[in-house]
């Protein structure tokens, strides 16, 4: 049964209630038509961040608008040489990237990352490193990825692998690879299906960009 505006902010309150890492008492919630507006301040972006991915698991939620501003405060709040040195030193340290293959720039706390990478994975845990940095205002991902295979591969290895990760029907997912962009419409049920899609997607060795144009379908 398709929830009302009520009920739908309400479960969004509650979520961001329920979720360790959000301050909810500082961010308000409102819904019109099934799409959620999160406004409001938190003191890190991470905590947007979180906050963001909270909504997202709630069902019912059609689209999401965020206007909400990070405001730092005592240590948080750093120069953008302290930022770009800790993001530089967190990178190195992370396993899943070779030495030198992300550049960094940082302008007002906002992290800008550049460069280009063999895997998916290794582009979301560059992102990862350093969104939970003291002082990060926000985070650009401009990482690019390696082609490797031809187009017929990649749709086929997509197709396939959605198949086997289908929640419902993997029929109602159309696949449209235009070298090694890749463009998915058609009907998922929930943010979870659609968040399956995408990463299967980029699971796929060859993918440099992905289109998500699937509609919410309850």
């Amino acid at each position: 049964m398709k929830k009302s505006d009520t009920q739908l902010q309400q479960d969004v309150l509650d979520e961001l209630q329920w979720e360790p890492s959000i301050n909810a008492a500082g961010i308000g919630v409102e819904v019109k038509d099934g799409i959620v507006t999160l406004a409001g301040h938190v003191n890190t972006y991470a905590e947007k961040w979180d906050a963001e991915r909270a909504t997202q698991r709630v069902a019912g939620v059609k689209a999401l608008a965020v206007e909400i501003d990070v405001k730092l405060e005592g240590m948080n709040n750093r120069t953008d040489a302290d930022i770009a040195r800790s993001a530089e030193n967190v990178l190195q340290w992370t396993t899943y990237l070779t030495k030198d293959a992300i550049k960094i720039k940082v302008e007002k706390g906002w992290v800008t990352l550049t460069g280009e990478v063999e895997w998916q994975y290794q582009r979301a845990a560059a992102a990862a490193a350093v969104r939970y940095l003291m002082g990060v205002t926000g985070v650009s991902d401009q990482i690019t990825i390696k082609s490797k295979v031809s187009a017929p591969v990649i749709k086929s290895d997509i197709e396939a692998a959605l198949k086997r990760r289908a929640q419902q029907d993997a029929h109602e997912i159309s696949v449209s690879v235009h070298g090694t962009d890749v463009t998915l419409t058609g009907k998922v049920h929930n943010w979870s299906e659609r968040e399956v899609a995408r990463n299967t997607v980029w699971g796929t060795p060859g993918v440099r960009s992905v289109v998500d144009n699937t509609t919410m379908s309850y």
